[in-house]
């Protein structure tokens, strides 16, 4: 089902509110790595929100997202209700997730790199 001109609307108030959030408490670099909210799906009831964050250079991107879901849900969630109190009713409720395109965009340049070496190499071959 499509998203809705106010469930996206929400949802970039709530990725936008949420990056500001994480340069704030120090969440957007750890470690050495970067989180950056790569999108925010919100439900037709807009009281769920689906956070999908990017992890770079992590070694253990699950062990992050454990530590945020935690350690630092709730100070998340009160940042947030601060930030989007005048917009919103009622604050959404929170579930975070790994964004994994970045992976995909990765290993789909691996992919056409090789079928671009093997092209190469039959041509050499057919010389």
């Amino acid at each position: 089902m499509q998203e809705t001109k106010r469930q996206k609307q929400v949802g970039q108030l709530v990725q936008e509110e949420l990056s500001g959030i994480f340069q704030r408490i120090g969440l957007n670099v750890v470690d050495g790595g970067m989180i950056s909210i790569a999108a925010v799906k919100m439900t037709p009831d807009l009281l769920e929100a689906k956070v999908y964050l990017s992890m770079f250079k992590f070694n253990s991107p699950q062990e992050m997202l454990d530590h945020i879901r935690k350690e630092r849900m709730g100070e998340i969630k009160k940042l947030l209700g601060i930030g989007l109190g005048k917009h919103l009713r009622r604050i959404p409720e929170l579930s975070f997730f790994i964004d994994d395109t970045l992976d995909y965009v990765f290993k789909m340049e691996e992919l056409f790199k090789k079928i671009k070496e093997d092209d190469a190499n039959i041509k050499g071959e057919n010389k």
